[in-house]
């Protein structure tokens, strides 16, 4: 386990010694700021004034924050490909991938200890999105609740895609086949959620097997097993994948 942890904090170090990581984050927080402003004086401005004394009417957590998490996870299916194209496409590029899977550590522990310093900037990165919904604090109520429970359906929405980029990295030989691979396969799944929720073409199965449709459940406060057991094995099944690929690499050689 300790080979893991050690993997896990040179990836993450690698991640924040490059400007990449540095300036998506940046540009993420841009994007997600402006929303949020955005969000913000539209609801004091119009949705408040029309909302005041109604029973149950909406508040500032699902009319702002929730579209907070929504952007973030539109806006990292984008960029998330770009973080994970470097994580084994990198290696194989660079020649170093050769001297990763020769030395004493398995497939297993390469893929997991990568995975969990991926993991550690996704944290991260939520950790910072969410000071600006938490800053309503200062001055409103909040659904907590809704919240935590947004920001964990974002940190695993995030998680998956992580867990696909990195199996697609593993296959690819250059960082940018790897990238476009990866955008290719989350928009697909978006596609099926869009799809199968489309009016007149209902379809059960084409949501449960995209993201978005468990993750929207999360934006409204509802947290059921059932879309955590889809978040997990998603991920599983993916970064099985990729030991798979590393352990048939390394036996070829």
């Amino acid at each position: 386990m300790s080979i893991i942890w050690t993997i896990a904090g040179m990836e993450l170090r690698r991640l924040f010694l490059s400007p990449l990581a540095w300036v998506v984050l940046a540009l993420v927080q841009f994007v997600l700021a402006w929303v949020f402003l955005l969000g913000l004086n539209e609801y004091l401005t119009q949705v408040m004034p029309v909302m005041a004394g109604r029973e149950n009417a909406p508040g500032i957590t699902d009319l702002v924050v929730s579209a907070v998490w929504l952007w973030a996870g539109l806006v990292m299916l984008a960029v998330m490909p770009v973080l994970t194209m470097r994580t084994f496409a990198e290696e194989r590029m660079n020649h170093t991938l050769p001297l990763l899977t020769s030395a004493p550590v398995s497939a297993l522990q390469l893929v997991l200890g990568k995975y969990l310093g991926l993991l550690g900037l996704l944290g991260v990165a939520v950790l910072l999105w969410a000071l600006m919904p938490v800053s309503l604090a200062l001055g409103t109520a909040l659904d907590w609740g809704r919240l935590l429970s947004g920001m964990l359906g974002l940190f695993l929405l995030l998680a998956s895609f992580a867990a696909a980029g990195l199996y697609l990295s593993a296959l690819a030989s250059q960082p940018v086949v790897a990238a476009v691979s990866t955008i290719g396969l989350l928009i697909f799944l978006a596609v099926l959620y869009v799809s199968g929720s489309a009016q007149g073409s209902t379809s059960t199965l084409f949501v449960y097997l995209s993201h978005f449709g468990h993750f929207l459940s999360f934006l409204e406060g509802m947290f059921d097993s059932s879309d955590l057991v889809y978040y997990l094995l998603f991920i599983g099944f993916f970064l099985g994948l990729a030991v798979l690929r590393l352990g048939n690499e390394r036996f070829r050689r």
